[in-house]
């Protein structure tokens, strides 16, 4: 489906101390199953390498949290949760949601494999087992007593190589009459959109509501109801049950979407062969506007430190010569620099202390959310960028 060339991982931040190191690059290759149209990569390096020590803190993103907060609210009334209840989540991360719940005294277990991470959870009062997800686990927890109302699942789906297990790991923690949400970047988004850098090595899978009403259904999950969310260019949250709990009807939503897909083209191999094309055109104008800047005397920084933006830029072989630098909000990334391309990550108050003419966001999703947070960068003329689905300036 298309060939970025070679990437290092796109969360593997470079620390001062290691800037004279070398890094491990691996092929950055998207393959399409021509039989039930599962989209996946090749796996060069295991969860364990991955996900054991992880830069990414969700709770630095406020649209996120919102979001968050009010799934919570959400379920807490339909589902009826009250403090004899349980709620999982797989990759808890810093407890970025679990918290709502806690809040409404309803008892709660984080599931979550980078150990770094799960300590931030722990000092937040989030209770986190640190392990990676799997039948294995599942059935440890279900065996201590932890099998759940409600299992979360917010875009992990596509960060595990063997996917099947993991599904059957849900089966085994969830209650008879349970429910499982997953969220998970709609495939027919990233097509549509070109949205080739949500492409990485930590995202094994990239995922359509036919793929998983497959997979889960192996697995003896029922999906039940569908929703499209704005979140990460254009998600899907699937309702999952077990076949056997058929109090709970499905939605008309499922077969809409499912009828959407199909007619997007998402079964037919043309759709996957005509990718690279529309990849190519973003690369290049990026490139374009980039050194038109540079030999025009215009100054271009960057807004974030992604993992999405680090498979654009490397891509695009852009360098400090081209963006001379990123900011993020997270300390975590803070004083390091982005791996492969080498450039530097600063805090956001570095963009007003250098007045850039441009501000490249990298996290393009959030692109309100930043504009809005750095709407002072107009006092110089400054202007926003993105460069996906194409470039555009504002």
């Amino acid at each position: 489906m298309a060939d970025l060339g070679t990437s290092p991982l796109a969360n593997s931040l470079i620390p001062p101390a290691r800037l004279q190191m070398m890094e491990t690059t691996y092929p950055l290759r998207v393959y399409v199953c021509d039989q039930c149209f599962l989209v996946q990569l090749q796996e060069f390096e295991s969860p364990q390498h991955i996900f054991s020590d992880y830069s990414y803190f969700s709770s630095y993103s406020e649209s996120w949290l919102r979001h968050c907060q009010v799934y919570s609210a959400r379920m807490i009334e339909t589902l009826g949760l009250t403090g004899a209840s349980k709620v999982v989540e797989v990759a808890s991360n810093d407890g970025y949601l679990l918290q709502y719940f806690a809040q409404a005294g309803i008892p709660i277990l984080g599931i979550e494999p980078a150990a770094n991470v799960a300590a931030v959870a722990e000092q937040k009062g989030i209770p986190t087992d640190v392990s990676f997800f799997s039948v294995a686990t599942a059935t440890r927890l279900a065996q201590a007593g932890h099998c759940a109302d409600l299992i979360a699942v917010n875009n992990v789906l596509a960060h595990v190589p063997d996917i099947n297990d993991f599904v059957a790991g849900l089966r085994c923690l969830l209650k008879p009459r349970g429910i499982v949400t997953v969220e998970f970047p709609h495939l027919l988004n990233l097509i549509e959109q070109s949205q080739f850098d949500t492409i990485y090595h930590e995202h094994f899978s990239y995922l359509s509501l036919g793929v998983v009403q497959k997979i889960f259904s192996r697995h003896g999950l029922t999906v039940f109801d569908v929703e499209e969310l704005p979140t990460h260019g254009g998600s899907l949250r699937v309702f999952a049950r077990l076949g056997e709990n058929t109090v709970v009807p499905e939605s008309a939503r499922v077969p809409a979407l499912r009828s959407r897909e199909q007619q997007a083209g998402l079964e037919d191999m043309a759709i996957y062969r005509n990718f690279q094309q529309r990849v190519v055109e973003i690369k290049l104008g990026l490139l374009e506007f980039l050194i038109d800047a540079k030999r025009s005397g215009q100054r271009v920084v960057g807004y974030g430190a992604p993992a999405k933006g680090n498979t654009l830029l490397n891509y695009c072989g852009v360098g400090p010569e081209l963006l001379e630098y990123t900011v993020d909000l997270s300390p975590h990334k803070q004083s390091h620099y982005l791996p492969g391309v080498r450039i530097p990550i600063y805090p956001p108050e570095r963009i007003f202390e250098t007045r850039p003419d441009f501000v490249l966001i990298l996290p393009w999703n959030l692109r309100n959310e930043i504009a809005e947070q750095m709407r002072d960068i107009r006092q110089w003329n400054g202007q926003f960028v993105v460069p996906v689905p194409k470039l555009e300036r504002f």
